[in-house]
């Protein structure tokens, strides 16, 4: 196993090359133990380096541990799954549900994301702190929604796992975090998770970042509050290893004696079982060129794949002001992958997919080479939208007209300006029409609508057209919690260059990299040169149709219009513009 666990330092290693953050911790799992571990980069600039005992917040990983405090419960006779939440939680009394024929909220439905909460990322990361009390009249006075009735439909929700953790705090008579610490933490020796960041060595703690214009900013933790349980918990490689090996350890079903764990390995085997499948999103009319999972399922606190070529993996990533992070799994063979690191929503979850992946091929190659197998273990929302999120969209609409401070004031989640400034925003609209000209809106192109609360339309100028996107809080009173406005590169640029260089290898039929453009090393040129070809079969000659996202600076998306289909183009620049760190291709149906 040496020879491909040095492999797996070089994936990491051109990885952290692509700059998307300070530091990170990376770690593989077999045999249920951590058999190796690496860090690249800095806890903080000028830090140390990163390692198995580095501490991160691995935000929504959290909630693979309330739901295991769920099922502990339950299995301890102190609730059922399909009990009524208002019978733990007696402010959800004030929950109007969408009709009078929806069954009672349950505690199944918060587990399982099918609560019918509209989906709260990234308002709900902003709402980690919140005071317990605060959340409680929150509750209790109406102050959330739901789009969907209990039971019918996945939508993730931080909202529906910080109801959990009250549910938790009835039951036991504990805190949230209390409640953790006896049942979950101190049973399996999880002494380097927490929830707090001041419990931890300052030494080996790894501060959370955001990019700005001046390079990498500190920001400050929010404390443990109220939605701790959908993504309050710190953690270090170390810990993971034993949680991931803890689920891992569940299968196969066999008559032994449990191992410690506090929870049951049926119980385990529960939480990783696929509950509810999980739509397309109403953006990802995408097939990309490269292997994915052929389904998507949500279990309690986990995601299960169904991956073609190895069977079922499971897994969840971490997303939060400062953070990313991402652990997975393969039941059958008991290999594992976590990834922690340390900037705003870094993409944890490749990396990791990328390391599981090389020790799954490892494994499959020498079970060949043996002579055996490897063990493979947009939807229109009903009505359309909200009239309130109709209204936020005219609202957008104004401001992208004629911006005034009052009107945005009073438009905005607080989370809007906290992930990035009013100024910002505004100096986008001002290049985008700088870029475009004068823009409209364009009523000839079809407005998408994922659920009640999120609304995308389409703005044309006389030099081009781009998307804009609004997703509504779950609250009652309608706030924006996400303006996604896409900004086209500005003609002459180097991102500019880069989309026409790539185009025009497309149009040509891909025949090498375009010379004229160099890359980064952790951009495999000869497989997008391959998946451009495809794409190119696939649409015949293509045009750009329209920017579907990006900052027009460093990163955009483009959507192509050919002659017998359509392409989704993504290219992402280094901060110096001078290389490119990210083609991906998409075929569009």
């Amino acid at each position: 196993m040496r020879t491909e666990l040095a492999q797996i330092d070089v994936i990491a290693a051109r990885f952290f090359a692509g700059g998307g953050q300070p530091g990170l911790a990376y770690g593989i799992v077999a045999d249920g133990e951590l058999v190796h571990a690496g860090g690249c980069g800095a806890n903080w600039p000028g830090g140390p380096r990163p390692g198995a005992d580095t501490v991160f917040r691995i935000a929504s990983m959290t909630k693979s541990f309330t739901a295991a405090q769920i099922l502990l419960l339950r299995d301890r006779g102190m609730l059922r799954l399909d009990d009524p939440a208002q019978a733990y939680v007696t402010e959800l009394g004030g929950l109007e549900l969408p009709s009078a024929d929806c069954p009672p909220l349950s505690v199944r439905h918060l587990l399982t994301m099918t609560a019918g909460f509209p989906t709260d990322d990234p308002w709900g990361d902003r709402q980690q702190g919140l005071a317990p009390a605060a959340f409680a009249r929150l509750l209790a006075d109406g102050g959330v929604r739901c789009a969907w009735a209990p039971g019918t439909r996945f939508e993730y929700s931080n909202l529906g796992y910080a109801v959990l953790g009250k549910v938790i705090e009835t039951v036991t008579g504990l805190n949230y975090a209390q409640a953790i610490r006896e049942d979950v933490l101190r049973p399996l020796g999880l002494d380097r998770t927490g929830f707090e960041a001041d419990e931890f060595d300052a030494a080996q703690f790894a501060r959370g970042y955001r990019r700005d214009a001046g390079g990498w900013l500190e920001l400050e933790p929010d404390p443990s509050g109220a939605f701790a349980p959908m993504g309050g918990i710190f953690s270090c490689v170390r810990d993971l290893a034993r949680w991931v090996a803890g689920f891992a350890a569940a299968f196969p079903a066999r008559t032994a004696a449990e191992n410690g764990h506090p929870l049951g390995r049926g119980s385990r085997r529960e939480m990783q079982l696929g509950q509810v499948p999980i739509p397309a999103s109403g953006d990802g009319l995408a097939v990309r060129l490269d292997p994915g999972p052929a389904s998507v399922s949500y279990g309690f606190g986990l995601f299960a794949e169904d991956d073609p070529a190895f069977g079922t993996i499971v897994q969840h990533s971490g997303g939060y002001p400062g953070y990313g992070s991402h652990m997975r799994w393969h039941p059958a063979t008991g290999l594992g992958a976590i990834v922690l690191a340390n900037s705003t929503y870094a993409a944890a979850g490749a990396l990791a997919g990328e390391l599981l992946g090389a020790m799954l091929g490892v494994q499959a190659s020498a079970a060949s080479q043996a002579g055996s197998d490897l063990v493979r273990g947009p939807v229109p929302a009903p009505g359309g939208p909200w009239p309130e999120t109709i209204a936020a969209r005219d609202a957008v609409s104004r401001l992208l007209d004629d911006w005034d401070d009052d009107l945005a004031g009073g438009l905005f989640a607080a989370n809007v300006e906290l992930d990035r400034p009013l100024a910002e925003r505004r100096a986008d609209i001002a290049r985008l029409r700088e870029r475009i000209g004068p823009f409209r809106v364009d009523h000839g192109r079809p407005a998408e609508c994922e659920s009640p609360a999120h609304y995308r339309w389409w703005l044309t100028g006389e030099r081009g057209t781009v998307s804009a996107e609004i997703r509504l809080a779950p609250l009652r009173q309608p706030l924006v919690q996400q303006l996604i406005l896409a900004v086209p590169p500005a003609e002459g640029s180097p991102l500019h260059r880069a989309v026409e260089s790539i185009v025009g290898a497309l149009n040509a039929g891909a025949p090498q990299w375009p010379p004229a453009l160099d890359a980064a090393e952790a951009v495999d040129t000869s497989q997008v040169v391959q998946n451009l070809r495809t794409a190119a079969a696939w649409a015949g000659r293509c045009e750009i149709d329209s920017y579907t996202a990006g900052d027009g600076d460093t990163n955009v998306s483009v959507k192509l219009a050919g002659d017998t289909g359509r392409i989704i183009l993504a290219i992402a620049l280094d901060g110096s513009g001078r290389e490119v760190r990210r083609a991906e291709v998409s075929l569009v149906r």
